[in-house]
């Protein structure tokens, strides 16, 4: 067992610090040592902002996705397309097609994927609101932009049977060779996953 290095409170910034992912312990001394001697110009506003989330950050009712408002930022937006619907597993993935400015539609975040040996079942992810917003007569298209995982796939099988009913048109991303990708460099399921969603030219 490692000795304390410095009073309770580093020590318990530093501990939650190493919980987030990608740091590990070096690294949540590093971060914690960083923001200790920017104290006045980075650790006190980050304080004050973690302080300000945990007081107004909210879901989505229509959604999912994460605001300090209901509905979101992006569903209140008037210039989306809402007869477009993508389907996303979890709030990153929501922000990283954003970020790619690929699609002008709205969202619905899951909260997760299927996964029944980690007890996780339909009950459990934010299907029945997909379901609802689906059948509203408003929607034209769902796009599930789900992980290439087992679980996406199999999560991505259960919602397009509960969506036939709905009469919406029902797309998925493709999978495959990322753009500048080289093919030597590329694992092989992504090699199998871009053959198999090949397409004539």
């Amino acid at each position: 067992m490692s000795k304390a290095i410095a009073g309770p409170e580093i020590e318990r910034m530093i501990q939650l610090l190493s919980r987030l992912p990608g740091l590990g312990p070096r690294s949540a001394r590093k971060a914690a040592l960083s923001l200790l001697k920017r104290r006045e110009d980075l650790l006190m506003p980050l304080a004050d902002a973690l302080s300000a989330a945990v007081d107004r950050i909210t879901h989505c009712s229509e959604c999912g996705n994460v605001d300090t408002v209901s509905p979101c930022s992006l569903c209140r937006d008037g210039r989306r397309d809402r007869s477009v619907v993508v389907v996303v597993e979890e709030v990153g993935d929501l922000w990283a097609l954003e970020r790619a400015a690929a699609i002008n539609g709205v969202y619905h975040v899951l909260g997760g994927h299927l996964s029944p040996l980690d007890g996780v079942g339909p009950d459990n992810l934010n299907i029945p609101r997909l379901l609802e917003r689906a059948s509203s007569g408003e929607v034209k298209e769902v796009i599930l932009a789900l992980n290439a995982t087992v679980e996406g796939q199999s999560t991505m099988h259960y919602i397009k049977e509960r969506l036939a009913p709905t009469n919406v048109a029902v797309s998925e991303i493709q999978k495959g060779v990322p753009i500048g990708g080289e093919l030597d460099y590329l694992d092989d399921g992504t090699l199998a996953a871009a053959i198999k969603s090949r397409r004539r030219i």
